[in-house]
């Protein structure tokens, strides 16, 4: 049951350098700017203002000692934190914990010079939302299979590349201005699905020229999550980076009242926008208004080539997460990269999940029992393919990957035993039992819970988007990525990863791994080339959304953002 939702400015902050932020925990950014509470984002300084509390005879007297340029204490600052962390950390002589691990090409100065933006003007050179560095290993103890294992793919040079058309921005003089009819949008589902809803819902108020009020997110009834759009995304993030798209509202006008023939439920899938102008532009004209409900993956996949970059704008530019979520998954992000490479592992253990798929959970008849009761007592759940047997299900692919077989699948790709592993996702069904092969062949195991220090994680209790938020960011930064089960989290991480750049992201072949799983007969070393083998193309190298010939035409821009949303560039 949706709720009328009101929301909450947020304070914008500029963002400290991400330079200094990994490599120290001491707050160098107020050297750069401190932002004015009531400043704009134009408005941001690059040194500490005067207090306002200062008469005017010391306010006088402080005018000349301030008299120094700017750019000289940022070049101060940058010789006097930069210069010995740069030295001290390629000085074989005095090595640290850390001496084994180095900066891939897309490397420190790189992420340095992307995050020292002193305002927080959006820009559509980056995404929103910047992952830490990847780094490679090196050393005489290090095997070919763990040095490959940590390589990130080559990206070919592309780069994030939304040059929308003459027409395009022709329409948005008229598009941003619209202030008589509003498209309300309600999403609903977890984290990832309501990012795909609200995406779909800008392009949708881009389609019908109508102003959108910012989205609506429907009460939870699985997680009891009552959060508001605002307590998930930065809003003010996204209008303004929209602004020149689609106008973005706060609220209904009080001339627009909602009725239920405003409200529309009944959406096919793969609509496309002449569907959407056929059907609702004569209701939207006469009455102001349009609600819509039931969004998930309705939606056409194949748009003009404009609507497609507008899909990557809103999902990788303006979709932001509020302040305190993104300030405390970056700190979390930073705990597990200080240490060294990381692996995220997205991993779908939950009882929900195997109850939908129809797959047994590997933990015995006693659990698989209780599955098989939920599941005939609630056969709706069971998500497709009716007519396959368990294993059926498995030998197509179509079940998610146990913690012995993610174990298994990620000593075989060449991870080391002492590998860091965070492991994204909700509660696993059966407990520590679920996840005892996983812990034993990777004791280094983390997740939010064993990272967050002193009740930083209050706050998000009982907030579900909120807490895969955290899941989000810190999986964004790991050096690879993995997932158990595909879903809206795999596929919204190989486009993001894409999208900053071909971060490794491994898909797992799981029609054609299961059989060697099976086989008992070969050993590590054999099962661990043929898993190498298999993967070999998928390590997240850019890949076209339409395949060869047009053949994947189906694909989803957010997972294949080439070539519609990256262009292949010289360096």
């Amino acid at each position: 049951m949706a709720r009328t939702r009101s929301l909450k400015s947020s304070i914008m902050a500029g963002n400290p350098l991400q330079f200094f932020q990994v490599l120290t925990p001491f707050p160098i950014s107020f050297l750069f700017f401190s932002p004015h509470p009531k400043s704009t984002p134009k408005q941001a300084k690059l040194i500490p203002s005067s207090s306002s509390s200062s008469s005017s005879s010391s306010s006088s007297s402080s005018s000349s000692s301030s008299s120094l340029s700017p750019l000289f204490f940022s070049l101060f600052a940058f010789f006097c934190f930069s210069i010995p962390i740069i030295l001290s950390t390629r000085s074989s002589d005095s090595p640290s914990p850390c001496s084994t691990f180095v900066s891939s090409p897309a490397s420190s100065l790189a992420h340095f010079s992307l995050a020292a933006v002193a305002d927080d003007r959006p820009t559509l050179s980056r995404p929103a939302m910047v992952p830490l560095p990847t780094r490679g290993v090196q050393g005489n103890n290090v095997s070919g299979e763990e040095r490959e294992f940590w390589r990130q793919p080559d990206g070919e040079g592309y780069r994030p590349c939304l040059e929308f058309g003459i027409e395009y921005r022709k329409d948005s003089a008229v598009v941003a201005r619209e202030r008589r009819r509003f498209l309300v949008v309600v999403v609903s589902g977890g984290l990832n699905q309501q990012r795909n809803q609200v995406v779909d819902a800008v392009v949708i108020a881009r389609i019908l020229k109508a102003a959108l009020v910012v989205p609506v997110l429907q009460v939870n009834l699985i997680w009891a999550d009552e959060s508001e759009f605002s307590e998930i995304f930065d809003v003010e993030h996204f209008k303004r980076t929209l602004q020149a798209d689609v106008r973005i509202v706060s609220s209904l006008p009080s001339t627009h009242l909602v009725s239920k023939q405003s409200i529309e439920t009944q959406i096919p899938f793969d609509v496309t926008p002449f569907w959407i102008r056929t059907r609702f532009s004569k209701q939207l004209n006469e009455e102001g208004l349009i609600v819509l409900k039931g969004l998930d993956s309705k939606l056409s996949k194949n748009l003009p080539p404009d609507l497609q970059k507008l899909r990557c704008k809103v999902a990788f530019h303006a979709l932001r997460f509020a302040p305190a979520v993104l300030e405390l998954g970056n700190r979390l992000a930073r705990r597990m990269w200080i240490e060294g490479p990381y692996i995220a592992i997205h991993l779908r253990l939950e009882k929900d999940v195997w109850v939908r798929t129809g797959c047994l959970t590997g933990l015995g008849v006693e659990y698989d029992d209780k599955i098989n009761k939920e599941r005939n007592r609630r056969p709706e759940y069971l998500t497709g393919r009716l007519n396959m047997s368990y294993s059926q299900r498995q030998l197509a692919g179509l079940c998610p990957l146990n913690a012995f077989e993610v174990a298994r699948l990620v000593k075989g790709l060449g991870a080391p035993g002492n590998a860091r592993v965070y492991v994204a996702g909700g509660e696993p069904y059966g407990g520590s039992r679920a996840m005892k092969a996983l812990v034993e062949e990777f004791p280094n195991l983390m997740n939010k819970e064993t990272l967050a220090r002193g009740g930083e994680l209050l706050p998000f209790i009982k907030r579900s988007s909120a807490l895969a938020a955290l899941d989000y960011i810190v999986s964004l930064s790991s050096d690879v990525f993995l997932a158990s089960h595909g879903g809206n989290m795999g596929r919204a991480m190989q486009g993001h990863r894409a999208y900053s750049g071909h971060r490794k992201f491994i898909k797992p072949n799981k029609r054609l791994m299961v059989p060697f799983f099976k086989d008992e007969s070969i050993s590590d070393d054999e099962f661990g080339s043929i898993i190498r083998k298999l993967h070999e193309k998928s390590h997240g190298q850019p890949e076209s959304r339409t395949g060869k010939r047009g053949r994947n035409r189906h694909r989803d821009v957010l997972a294949y953002p080439v070539p519609e949303c990256m262009c292949s560039r010289p360096s």
